[in-house]
């Protein structure tokens, strides 16, 4: 496998599906269905990324944003959301997101934006200052 990622829903329908789409492009997924779940899973494991549910039971994607950055700098956030627009998607960016993901999934995207989230650093995705 390529590397793992931690997926934050409560849905297991979701979770089964981002396994099916991922699995084949030798990624593998991990569920949590709540940010506590999620905080203790962070704790006792590595992941080469994370994706979150905007809206969890116990918080919402900035708080994993915040809680991945101080447990595991450097691993890439990608948010997921039924109603995913420019705004959140900027919003998302500006707090330390690496990307938006629409649901429901389409597997050729969510398979592009996993796989660079997974091999690319984030701080290698933002654009250098200019000269």
């Amino acid at each position: 496998m390529k590397g793992g990622i931690l997926f934050i829903s409560p849905s297991v329908e979701d979770a089964r599906s981002l396994e099916d789409i991922l699995n084949c492009v030798g990624i593998s997924v991990r569920q949590a269905t709540s940010y506590a779940m999620a905080r203790k899973a962070l704790e006792k494991e590595s992941f080469s990324a994370v994706l979150t549910e905007s809206r969890l039971p116990d918080g919402n994607w900035d708080d994993v944003v915040t809680l991945v950055g101080k447990m595991r700098p450097g691993v890439a956030v990608v948010v997921a959301d039924k109603l995913a627009d420019a705004r959140l998607w900027a919003d998302g960016l500006q707090l330390g997101a690496y990307d938006l993901l629409a649901k429901p999934f389409y597997p050729g995207e969510v398979q592009r934006v996993i796989a660079r989230a997974v091999h690319e650093p984030p701080q290698l995705m933002r654009a250098a200052p200019a000269a």
